[in-house]
């Protein structure tokens, strides 16, 4: 793998304009750090792709690379372009694997952060940089959000964030495993005990229903509870997946891997109309998974779904099916279990016990473009605040936050 790794790392032509640089959401320099990994200096090259996302390793893994940085690259217009992510993975993952570093405090300037996801480890990195003093409140017993709880093993190894957490304390981070904040300790109670401003980062674990009758039966799972500890599960010979999005895929090859013989994707719309990522609905393909197109749920049953089929109407601009019901083409689907990823909502824990933070009607926080919630000294960011976005756009976000939130502490000292 390491040849492998420099091979592509020579191929770069470590242009002046980087295309690839422009390509991705947070400017990751990848021509400067090939630059620095081929002189010899891979812990500079590393400290380079920290402090400009410190999700560099988690990011090289699940970014959509062939839309932004390896999409960009000028290779790929006449012939390959380069494997941006693997790259800069190999190095990211040697960083983390040898350096520490404690940075000081800025006296008592406490400020805490609620939920270890992407955007919770992002803003505590770099206030910690900025010198305060951070603590981590973790519903869950370790770190990672839905990096760890809803992304599974086979596509993002959890040993990173065992080693992100290892970097988190080595910079002076407390974490707080286990604790909700709001049933039982409040954002109220933060501000009693000194902390000088609150930041969400939740994101969003409660599933969003179909409403459709059978929802309640034993034989029916929300894919966002099923990728926490598939391991749980007795899903049968035959599962039914409904859903078209990544976590769709994720949940699919995951019961794939857990033992079930038949794993079927139903879809209201086609394949072109799909919101997961191509490569992920290729892997699909290649673990097994089998794909029901054009056919939409009306029921669940013990024996499997209740199905109508759908014909297109009209195709929009982005390529999107509009699609009907054809009356009368009712069937059953005979499946053992039934896994439904249409999407999640943010918890209200926090919201349904603090006065001042306004929400969308979705559910979601409401925020000014820098991250401010109408609760003074509360931010948010992250898909609390987005809906279920990529890591890097939490990532992006994070970093205007970080700043806004040191602005707010400096000016009310």
């Amino acid at each position: 793998m390491s040849n492998f790794v420099l091979d592509e790392a020579k191929r770069c032509l470590q242009c002046k304009r980087p295309f690839c640089k422009e390509g991705c959401p947070v400017n990751t320099p990848f021509n400067e750090v090939v630059g620095m990994l081929l002189e010899g200096n891979i812990m500079e090259a590393g400290e380079k792709l920290f402090s400009n996302n410190p999700l560099s390793v988690i990011c090289s893994i699940v970014c959509p690379h062939e839309k932004q940085c390896q999409g960009s690259c000028v290779l790929g217009r006449k012939g390959t372009p380069i494997r941006v992510g693997m790259v800069e993975n190999y190095i990211s993952d040697y960083y983390l694997n040898f350096i520490s570093s404690e940075k000081a405090k800025k006296g008592n300037k406490k400020i805490a952060i609620i939920g270890s996801g992407p955007a919770g480890i992002t803003m505590a990195i770099l206030l910690v940089y900025k010198g305060y003093d951070i603590t981590i409140f973790e519903a869950h017993d370790k770190i990672g959000g839905v990096l760890r709880y809803g992304i599974p093993e086979f596509r993002l190894p959890k040993d990173n964030l065992d080693k992100l957490k290892d970097k988190l304390i080595s910079m002076g981070v407390k974490i707080r495993p286990n604790t909700l904040i709001g049933p039982s300790i409040t954002i109220d109670d933060l501000f009693r005990d000194g902390y000088k401003a609150v930041f969400i980062g939740t994101g969003v674990w409660k599933p969003k229903r179909l409403g459709i009758k059978g929802e309640s039966l034993g034989n029916v799972h929300y894919a966002i509870d099923y990728l926490k500890s598939p391991e749980v599960y007795n899903l049968g010979n035959k599962v039914c997946v409904i859903g078209a999005g990544n976590v769709a895929m994720d949940a699919a090859r995951t019961a794939v891997r857990q033992g079930a013989k038949e794993v079927y994707v139903m879809y209201r719309r086609g394949a072109q109309s799909m919101d997961a990522e191509k490569a992920e609905i290729e892997y699909s393909k290649m673990d097994g998974v089998k794909f029901e197109f054009y056919k939409a749920p009306l029921e669940f049953l013990d024996e499997g779904v209740k199905y109508i089929k759908t014909e297109v109407v009209e195709v929009d601009d982005r390529g999107k099916e509009k699609v009907r019901d054809i009356e009368g083409s009712e069937d059953i689907f005979k499946a053992d279990s039934i896994i439904l990823a249409i999407g999640q909502e943010p918890k209200d824990n926090i919201i349904s016990s603090t006065k001042g933070i306004e929400v969308t009607n979705k559910g979601l926080i409401h925020t000014n473009e820098v991250g401010g919630t109408t609760r003074e000294g509360v931010f948010a960011s992250g898909d609390v605040v987005t809906g279920a976005k990529t890591v890097v756009e939490a990532v992006r976000v994070s970093k205007k936050v970080a700043e806004a939130i040191d602005e707010y502490v400096t000016k009310n000292e």
